[in-house]
Order: structure tokens, then C-alpha cells, then sequence
């Protein structure tokens, strides 16, 4: 599949999880970070996106242990949550 279809499609998968919480930090994640991703990193966000909003966010925001599959790079830059926006 083309990279740009392939991330368009990710990115809607990101950004359309069934609440706003996930939305955001998920969704949000995606738009600032997937530009700059390598082949290897779109994979393992595509793996990510099959897990449940609650541990992806738990993971995100340190409460839960990310599981060795995910530790790296990719979970330790959804760790810094600048790219959520807030309002105020």
C-alpha cells in the first residue's frame, strides 16, 4: 500500500477512537508526530492502534508499564503529551 494512503488511514483510525480523551491524546499524537516516522515506526503505530484506548492512554500518561513491545521511542515521545491541546 502507498505510504500516504496507508497513513491517511491511520490517521483516521488514530483520531476516531470512541471518546474524546483518546481522541485527543491519540489522534493528537498522531498528527504531530507521523510525518518524520520510519517504515518500522508506522508499523508498530499500526500494532499500537490495536490495543485498548485505556492502556494506550495509561501507558501515555505513566500510570500503567508499557509493555517491551512498545517501549521505545515511539511510547517515550506520547510520554511528553505536548501535542494535546488545552484549552483555556
Amino acid at each position: 500500500m502507498d505510504r500516504d494512503i496507508r497513513l491517511k488511514r491511520l490517521g483516521f483510525r488514530a483520531s476516531h477512537r470512541g471518546t474524546r480523551e483518546a481522541d485527543l491524546l491519540i489522534g493528537g499524537f498522531f498528527d504531530a508526530k507521523s510525518a518524520t516516522w520510519s517504515d518500522a515506526e508506522i508499523d508498530l503505530f499500526e500494532e499500537l492502534l490495536e490495543e485498548q484506548d485505556v492502556d494506550i492512554m495509561a501507558w501515555a500518561i505513566g500510570t500503567d508499564t508499557v509493555p517491551a513491545k512498545y517501549a521505545g521511542s515511539l511510547i517515550e515521545a506520547m510520554k511528553v503529551l505536548n501535542y494535546v491541546p488545552i484549552a483555556e
